[in-house]
């Protein structure tokens, strides 16, 4: 299932490489979240979810933190366990940032 949310990014990281015989390449987006409203809970935390390749930390470093974008998301599973991951991150035009109440 893929679903469009919009999100602030605080930062990112590419991995490429192999360790143990397995290959890995990946950029991993670390992004602002609400946490629960409840007496133990306050404010927002970083959490982070990976987007394709290594290579699209390029697409980011164009661009300032924190970011506003638009990110399409999917849901994905292998049958026991579900993750969400990034499918494409496009960044929201300053301008329009600014004309929102």
């Amino acid at each position: 299932m893929q679903f469009k949310t919009q999100l602030v990014i605080l930062g990112a990281r590419a991995s490429k490489g192999e360790f143990q015989g397995n290959t890995y390449d990946y950029t991993e987006v670390f992004f602002q979240a609400d946490t629960p409203e409840g007496a133990n809970y306050w404010g927002q935390v970083g959490e982070s979810m990976r987007w394709g390749l290594s290579s699209n930390i390029e697409k980011l470093n164009k661009h300032e933190s924190p970011l506003l974008a638009d990110v399409v998301m999917q849901q994905v599973s292998n049958g026991k366990a579900m993750t969400t991951i990034i499918l494409d991150v496009v960044p929201v035009p300053k301008t329009s940032q600014q004309a929102k109440p």
